[in-house]
């Protein structure tokens, strides 16, 4: 079966992890997992296989783009098991990123009901927070929810 220890085959990863197998050969495909190729050209890949798939999965679902996943598994080591100081230094690299796209989704679940300063003037509150469009003049796009600084905020938290 030319397989080692600790290795899966393509089938074996795929049930662990719920990834379909034309998805597996994907990823591959995309430099996020590797695979080792046995004399019979089969696919083998290291157990620490399924957490660089669990962080695709995870990733992706919250809708970071797998050019950003693999740029990150890219400071992983190649040659050996990463350990948990590895994984914290790669979490650690976009944790900024990810805190801003979470400050993005709270804008969009709980301050998208009421004026946000885009000029649309179109919600009956816009006169009174916007009145004839005056956030225009302190630059474009949705001026409540952007601070100066080019940074998300929340209304009435803008600096």
């Amino acid at each position: 079966m030319d397989i080692e220890p600790g290795e899966l085959t393509v089938g074996q990863l795929s049930q662990r992890s719920g990834v379909a197998i034309s998805a597996l050969h994907f990823y591959e495909r995309q430099g996020l997992i590797l695979s080792r190729r046995t004399s019979g050209n089969q696919r083998r890949y290291k157990r620490d296989t399924l957490r660089r798939v669990a962080l695709v999965r995870i990733a992706q679902r919250v809708g970071v783009p797998l050019a950003e996943v693999a740029a990150i598994l890219k400071l992983l080591p190649e040659n050996r098991t990463p350990t948990r100081a590895d994984w914290e230094r790669i979490s650690e690299c976009w944790q900024a990123e990810l805190d801003r796209r979470i400050v993005h989704l709270e804008q969009l679940r709980d301050d998208f009901k009421d004026c946000v300063g885009c000029g649309c003037l179109s919600i009956d509150r816009c006169a009174l927070a916007n009145p004839h469009d005056t956030l225009a003049t302190t630059g474009p796009g949705p001026r409540r929810l952007v601070a100066t600084t080019g940074e998300p905020c929340h209304p009435g938290k803008c600096a």
